[in-house]
């Protein structure tokens, strides 16, 4: 049986914690905040009309914002909270519960592989440890031969960079670039961010 996620347990802990998450960047963008970054990045590394993967998708800005940019998206996120919130604000993309860690899009209807994926919001570090080379191993499954993974997390919550990387490649995805931030600032070894745009091997 898959571990749970952290923010499963996290969920089951605080039964108003994904509600209060969802209202939260709610009222940031209500006050005209810039929260869409990581997904003009994603936009940059596509045509128009590309198929995207929003990987822990949590309420939706970033699979919501591409999908008004003329993407096809499909936004997955473990929280039925979060995934009801981006159905809700976003309808123009596809959203659906389901643990990365087990993802099989082709089994539940969506075939054609993906020209990116975007995995945002510190998603990795919120994962079961135990489940982080699989979910990386099927991201790369789910990448067209040409397509490319823009994923990015923090310092210090408990996933090292090198860790990760070496987790991407044993999972079939090696690095194009290496950013510290999503507006394209070069990764340093004294980073405290990494956004990797991935491809597979």
């Amino acid at each position: 049986m898959t571990e749970p996620s952290k923010w499963v347990q996290i969920a089951q802990a605080n039964p108003d914690h994904s509600t209060w998450y969802v209202e939260r960047f709610r009222q940031m963008a209500a006050a005209g905040a810039d929260l869409v970054g990581e997904a003009r990045l994603v936009d940059a590394l596509v045509p128009r009309g590309a198929r995207i993967l929003d990987a822990g998708c949590g309420p939706g800005r970033h699979g919501g914002y591409l999908a008004k940019a003329g993407h096809d998206v499909v936004g997955v996120d473990v929280d039925p909270v979060l995934i009801a919130a981006a159905t809700e604000d976003f309808p123009d993309a596809t959203w659906l519960v389901g643990d990365l860690a087990e993802l099989d899009l082709p089994a539940r209807g969506v075939a054609e592989p993906f020209d990116a994926i975007l995995c945002a919001g510190n998603v990795m570090t919120f994962l079961a440890e135990s489940t982080r080379a699989e979910v990386l191993r099927r991201m790369a499954l789910h990448l067209r031969a040409d397509g490319r993974a823009a994923i990015g997390f923090g310092a210090g919550r408990g996933y090292d960079f090198p860790d990760f990387l070496a987790d991407a490649r044993a999972g079939g995805l090696v690095p194009d670039l290496l950013l510290s931030t999503w507006d394209l600032r070069p990764f340093e070894e004294t980073s405290d961010f990494l956004v990797a745009v991935l491809r597979r091997a």
